[in-house]
């Protein structure tokens, strides 16, 4: 395995994390894949270890660790071959209650969630008509005496069949009949176990990836009044803390697939022999690998500056969005070039190059797209007029 990292952050979580990937290589992956199966045995393993509660702090049986701890297990899993979004919103969606909840809700979810006896791995925003214009949600949740009654759809929630709760924003005031589009707005902690089924639906959607997406129903749904995180109508501002987790820990994965990419690329080039001499003689060859490393390098130190920032408990949308945009775009091109540095083989489900090309792909659009991160850095930072 190449050096591709001249300072690596957190050494022996990584090699932990390494440790517990080999258990999990690329003929189990591959066999998820080809039947669009949840990764059970590696969410279970990574749970027992405690990689998916570093974030939870030790009062409630996590490790207490910050952001960029978890950025180190996600771009391990993701260098090893892996995929970490069957998992990564254990890590970033109980900030919602560890920020927003009350005391009786803490004490009740975070140390279940930290032990893995409770999966909090649905975040339940997207909806078909609203798409990245959150406030134009119109999942409603009405008061009747001391529950909501919850209607609506959302869309894109990965992972809903396999969690047990779920954080779900949804409208509790029109929008219309709100001082601002941003306000009216609310989370509730939804139990999956007792909602599907009575009041919820959940229906899978196939992709190109296997990402366990999925479009949910809510048909008169009834939540209790105790299960609202913070106050009612500010649920907007509660979520964004979230959203900025999730971008950079998003990143972070960003980061291990431009590495595995590099490293398959550089020892693909150095073994492969073509007209009697290695490819990877070649400048043709040499260059794009070794500006994918140039981009993945630039792209983990906005990742780290990110993660830095957050954990300060500093403003870091815009960094947020920025490492997200830098990493996505660095796995990107490696995937891209290393693929190429394959030819054929690339294409080959055997070396999972094809598999991983296809799913670090998904950064380009979620969990926020290209554009619209280049449209917040144009109209926040350089103060250039909104064109919506």
């Amino acid at each position: 395995m190449p050096a591709v990292s001249t300072s690596e952050t957190f050494p022996e979580i990584r090699e932990a994390v390494r440790r517990l990937c080999a258990r999990f290589p690329g003929p189990y992956w591959r066999a998820l894949d080809r039947e669009r199966a949840y990764p059970t045995e590696f969410v279970r393993a990574l749970t027992e270890a405690g990689f998916l509660s570093v974030l939870i702090p030790e009062e409630y049986g996590g490790s207490g660790l910050g952001l960029a701890a978890g950025c180190a297990v996600l771009e391990e899993i993701h260098r090893s071959g892996g995929n970490g979004g069957a998992c990564h919103a254990q890590m970033y969606t109980m900030g919602v209650v560890l920020r927003h909840g009350s005391p009786a809700q803490k004490a009740a979810y975070l140390p279940k969630i930290a032990s893995g006896e409770l999966r909090l791995q649905a975040f339940g925003v997207t909806e078909p008509d609203a798409g990245t214009d959150t406030t134009r949600i119109t999942t409603f949740a009405r008061t009747d005496g001391d529950t909501y009654v919850v209607n609506g759809r959302k869309l894109w929630i990965s992972r809903a069949e396999h969690s047990d709760l779920m954080v779900l924003l949804c409208r509790t005031t029109p929008r219309d009949q709100a001082a601002k589009p941003s306000d009216g707005m609310s989370v509730l902690l939804v139990d999956m176990r007792q909602a599907v089924g009575n009041g919820l639906t959940i229906t899978p959607v196939r992709t190109m990836l296997n990402h366990a997406t999925t479009e949910l129903a809510f048909e008169d749904l009834r939540v209790p009044t105790a299960n609202l995180i913070g106050e009612e109508g500010k649920g907007f501002r509660y979520i964004l803390d979230g959203m900025n987790a999730e971008r950079i820990l998003i990143a972070a994965e960003c980061i291990g697939d431009a590495k595995f990419f590099i490293d398959r690329a550089s020892a693909y080039a150095k073994d492969r022999e073509v007209f009697g001499r290695p490819i990877g003689e070649n400048q043709g060859v040499q260059f794009p690998i070794a500006r994918a490393y140039v981009q993945m390098t630039a792209a983990e130190h906005m990742v780290r500056h990110a993660a830095a920032l957050f954990e300060a408990g500093e403003p870091c949308g815009t960094e947020a969005n920025m490492a997200k945009l830098a990493a996505s775009e660095a796995s990107w091109y490696a995937a891209d070039v290393c693929l190429q540095t394959h030819g054929g083989f690339g294409f080959a489900e055997e070396f999972d190059i094809e598999r991983k090309f296809r799913e670090t792909r998904l950064y380009q659009v979620a969990p926020i797209s290209t554009n619209l991160i280049l449209s917040h850095v144009a109209t926040h930072v350089l103060d250039l007029p909104k064109s919506f």
